[in-house]
């Protein structure tokens, strides 16, 4: 109040010296161009004078009156894609299994709004996103329980995806679902481990049927099959459908609901550190994230996000935040040395067209070799893709395509397989990256020991996009309940890690 009560003193002070002013009437005068030109000082230029300043003053009482406590009004510019300063979860990763953990977190809340949960995203063109560069399939021939039952469940929120996903006044959901199968082929020296599978996933719940050669023959007369001791194939919820659809949809849907989409990169975390004692003695240092920060692309502009809970799902580079943390970095072989086990690797997948080739009746056929291939649309086309020896992993700097790995590593072993494919043409290809669990090749799902309020859905190794409906439930239940509801997942939490015993996976593609 008293700089209004100066500012009024100021303008009568102005007011009085210009009344003192003589006023002067119109007057004409000739101009260099001898044009006349009329202009006017005195009473009518004394009136506006005021009335501009009038309108200064009232401008500036108005931003004043802004500023004021409960105002919305900033001297800054506010740059609009900031995420909110404050939320209840942050999901880290805007990938299709960090999308469906915020699709089930608003379906489990129980008041409208109850949860503020925020999607953080550093690539919205998902160019470089491990979802839609996959091959796209699903299906329950693994060899463990936990990965059967997650790939049952998923299969079955695809076949009702639109009582899930449908959204109002939208086109509804077409995954563009083929139901042609996985056909796994074994030679002498690993039939036995495919009827050990077998039993596994029929024992879960999964249609799956054992071919003898000569049965597989009759069903596929395009395969070669002499080296052939058994074959497994899938006679429901099985296929391959479109990656970037289920994405989408689940965006799309969990945005619907209220989630906070937000472009940024997590670039740190601000922690409370809390030591403790463990059973044998070691001293740990257990952390509690407070604050995401959260820096907008292109820019150094970041905006710290308060947080109770934090969703690690950041696929192959999701290690880096731990890193950030600073957790791992002990010793070997201790707790405060459990680091995260995941890394990216890089896979190729080629597209080949082959006018002789299977057709329609083309299942995802996996060789004991480790090639792949499935039909890719009609008109001949296939995409394949094969894993390479351990010691000859390629760079994960960027995603180029070594073009040779098809030439000497994957064509021979096509062309063994599917005589038709000795001839063929390579039309494109690109890569993608796994998020590849060093451990035991199986996902981890919940807390790190020493991330007091950081829960993890990472680790999958090829096979995240096919579970992400069941896994994303899964992490909810985590978080809202306290433990699994629906399936019993605890054999995929961190404790194994700890315990050193790893949960392997027999069935990786």
């Amino acid at each position: 109040m008293l700089t209004w009560r100066n500012m009024h003193v100021t303008v009568r002070t102005v007011s009085g010296l210009l009344n003192s002013h003589r006023v002067i009437r119109s007057r004409e005068c000739m101009c260099a161009h001898g044009r006349i030109r009329t202009f006017t000082t005195g009473r009518i230029l004394h009136n506006k004078f005021f009335k501009d300043l009038e309108n200064q003053f009232n401008a500036a009482r108005d931003k004043v009156a802004d500023a004021l406590p409960g105002s919305q009004w900033s001297p800054f510019e506010m740059n609009p894609n900031l995420p909110p300063e404050r939320a209840d979860i942050v999901i880290i990763g805007g990938g299709v299994i960090g999308w469906s953990i915020a699709y089930w977190l608003k379906k489990k809340e129980r008041v409208r709004d109850g949860v503020k949960v925020i999607v953080v995203e550093k690539d919205p063109t998902y160019s470089q996103a491990s979802t839609v560069l996959s091959a796209g399939g699903i299906r329950q021939q693994f060899s463990l329980t936990e990965n059967i039952q997650l790939s049952l469940a998923s299969a079955d929120f695809m076949r009702n995806i639109n009582e899930h996903l449908g959204v109002l006044n939208q086109e509804p959901v077409d995954l563009q679902f083929n139901h042609s199968g996985y056909l796994f082929v074994a030679n002498e020296s690993v039939a036995h481990i495919m009827e050990e599978n077998y039993s596994t996933q029929r024992f879960a719940g999964a249609k799956v049927s054992l071919l003898s050669p000569v049965q597989l023959k009759e069903k596929f007369p395009w395969i070669n099959t002499e080296d052939v001791a058994l074959a497994s194939y899938g006679l429901e919820n099985e296929g391959w459908f479109d990656p970037w659809t289920l994405l989408n949809a689940f965006r799309q849907k969990a945005i619907s609901m209220g989630v906070i989409q937000s472009i940024g990169e997590v670039t740190g975390f601000n922690c409370t550190l809390n030591r403790m004692d463990t059973v044998d003695g070691e001293t740990v240092d257990v952390k509690r994230i407070k604050h995401v920060n959260v820096r907008m692309p292109n820019s150094r502009e970041y905006q710290p996000v308060e947080c109770a809970i934090v969703v690690n799902a950041a696929g192959a580079f999701s290690a880096k935040l731990v890193d950030m943390m600073g957790i791992g970095t002990g010793p070997k072989d201790t707790l405060s040395g459990m680091a995260l086990p995941v890394e990216p690797r890089k896979r190729f997948i080629y597209v080949f067209n082959c006018p002789d080739g299977p057709g329609l009746d083309c299942p995802f056929l996996v060789d004991y070799s480790g090639i792949y291939f499935r039909r890719e649309g009609l008109g001949g086309n296939y995409i394949t893709g094969t894993s390479p020896e351990e010691d000859a992993e390629p760079d994960v700097s960027n995603l180029d395509v070594d073009h040779e790995f098809f030439q000497e590593k994957i064509w021979p072993s096509l062309a063994h397989r599917v005589p038709a494919f000795e001839s063929l043409k390579v039309t494109s290809a690109w890569a993608g990256y796994y998020d590849y669990n060093t451990f035991d090749q199986n996902a981890i799902l919940g807390i790190h020991p020493l991330a007091q309020n950081m829960f993890f859905a990472t680790g999958f190794s090829g096979h995240g996009l096919q579970q992400s409906p069941a896994a994303g439930r899964a992490v909810a239940e985590l978080i809202l309940d306290g433990s699994y509801q629906t399936l019993d997942l605890k054999g995929l939490g961190f404790q194994r890690i700890m315990a050193k015993e790893p949960l392997l996976e027999k069935n990786i593609v």
